[in-house]
């Protein structure tokens, strides 16, 4: 393996960790929490057909629901050559309770897309 293919599977190997660590977090500590910790300052989720633009509203979408599960593997993971932008997906399982107070379970296909920040850390642009 070259000096480039080394690189690209370090960076492989970090955003996989990233996932990983935002995983962990929303199964202990919540949605809430974990989504703001993660997200880029100009991060954009889609949610219900609309775009929620940049971390401050990303963190009020999510203050008032947390009472949700959520959980997801990659099933691949690439990164561009020059490292800085990266992106995952795989499937999800989301649970939450409806407003009869039924237990709800929808399944999907996630995409998230991850950026280097300046201390080497990956924070998630689109999800």
């Amino acid at each position: 393996m070259n000096q480039k293919e080394t690189s690209k599977e370090t960076w492989k190997k970090e955003i996989l960790n990233t996932e990983k660590a935002f995983a962990k977090m929303v199964a202990e500590e919540g949605l809430h929490k974990a989504f703001v910790a993660f997200a880029d300052k100009n991060a954009v989720i889609a949610r219900n057909d609309n775009l929620i633009i940049g971390k401050e509203s990303i963190d009020s979408f999510y203050a008032s629901n947390n009472e949700k599960e959520l959980t997801w593997t990659p099933d691949f993971v690439d990164v561009s050559e020059s490292g800085d932008l990266g992106y995952t997906y795989g499937k999800y399982t989301f649970t939450y309770v409806d407003k009869s107070g039924m237990s709800r379970t929808s399944e999907g296909v996630f995409h998230t897309v991850w950026k280097r920040q300046s201390n080497g850390k990956w924070k998630f642009v689109w999800d």
